[in-house]
């Protein structure tokens, strides 16, 4: 990649951390990673831990709020930032749904804001990228994928505020020459996921023997991509996409929720036995207002363009996901008491 020196927005989240893993990992990438992160709620620091120590002088972290416009002036003129990875995002529906101002202000203001200070850094900014969701796209109904000239038809206030987000790239790109990439991917797993997502849910309520709660009739479906692939997905999107341009970027896994709830049941009774089989927590749930029935991500062009494909089948990742959930029960655990939050608060004064 052509940037000497990376800001990664949101990097201690849940894909940010896997991508700053991934790219330092690769030798594709010899410059530094400046990580902007507020560590809210899905800010975990936990996720990136030894990251600095293993990659000495090519790992740099700044808690700074992207709605804080002079702040990000700042950390632009002290690293001489050449291109953005803009993963900051407010990104739970039933979170936009209780409570929309904030994803209005994380979501909008500090896309807008980040794009105000790349312009501002002028002739050696090299790269804006944005990454959105396939949500902006609405639901589809049995038959049909989502490309990149699908409209626009946000169902909730988090993809209203993505879709926005996503207009905003556009138009830098158009109106001021601003370099810029977006990607659109399905629902992403993997290590590192904040717990009250779908798949670490209920592999964490499966081996605690607790109900695993199923919006409606389960039917709902969703397009899963392993969040390596998607890691590698963006990197390529990044070095070689071209400028002005959108690319989707899908798992080519449809998936039922019900399947997959099902799938994590017998992979934890088989990696974790406890008797009685896993299934019988299963609970129905009230469906949540706006749960779009289905998406699936047409990534042809991508494929095409560029030459990316998934490596991992959705039995393979889940497979990954579920051991490494297992293996990692001191993260999932300081999330859920809140350990994480607490030392934020000793390191910084705040939480």
């Amino acid at each position: 990649m052509d940037s000497e020196n990376l800001l990664v927005t949101g990097g201690c989240g849940f894909i940010g951390s896997n991508f700053i893993r991934h790219l330092l990992a690769t030798q594709l990438f010899r410059g530094r990673i400046i990580n902007a992160d507020c560590l809210t709620y899905a800010g975990n620091p936990d996720n990136l831990t030894g990251v600095a120590e293993a990659h000495p002088g090519r790992y740099i972290f700044e808690k700074t709020d992207i709605c804080d416009l002079a702040a990000l002036k700042d950390i632009f003129a002290r690293h001489g930032i050449d291109a953005v990875c803009h993963f900051a995002a407010e990104s739970h529906v039933d979170r936009s749904i209780k409570r929309p101002d904030s994803f209005i202000q994380t979501n909008i203001i500090g896309t807008f804001n980040l794009l105000e200070t790349a312009r501002g850094a002028g002739s050696r900014f090299r790269l804006f990228h944005h990454i959105s969701t396939d949500e902006v796209y609405g639901s589809l109904g049995r038959e049909g994928y989502f490309t990149e000239q699908t409209p626009y038809r946000p169902n909730s206030p988090y993809s209203a505020s993505k879709a926005s987000s996503d207009h905003l790239v556009r138009a830098y790109h158009e109106t001021y020459g601003l370099p810029t990439t977006i990607s659109n991917c399905s629902n992403n797993y993997g290590p590192y996921q904040f717990p009250e997502k779908l798949i670490p849910l209920i592999v964490l309520n499966a081996l605690e023997g607790k109900p695993l709660p199923v919006y409606g009739d389960g039917k709902n479906v969703r397009d899963w991509l392993y969040v390596t692939d998607h890691c590698e997905a963006i990197r390529t999107i990044m070095e070689k996409g071209r400028r002005g341009e959108t690319y989707n970027i899908g798992g080519h896994a449809e998936m039922e929720n019900i399947a997959i709830v099902e799938m994590i049941c017998d992979l934890v009774d088989e990696l974790a036995p406890a008797g009685a089989s896993r299934r019988r927590l299963i609970t129905f749930v009230k469906d949540r207002p706006g749960h779009d029935r289905r998406y699936a991500i047409d990534f042809s062009k991508l494929n095409r363009e560029l030459n990316w494909s998934p490596a991992e089948s959705f039995a393979s990742g889940l497979r990954k996901t579920v051991c490494w959930y297992l293996e990692n029960n001191a993260w999932s655990e300081r999330i859920r008491s809140g350990a994480y939050q607490s030392w934020i608060r000793e390191q910084y004064g705040e939480g």
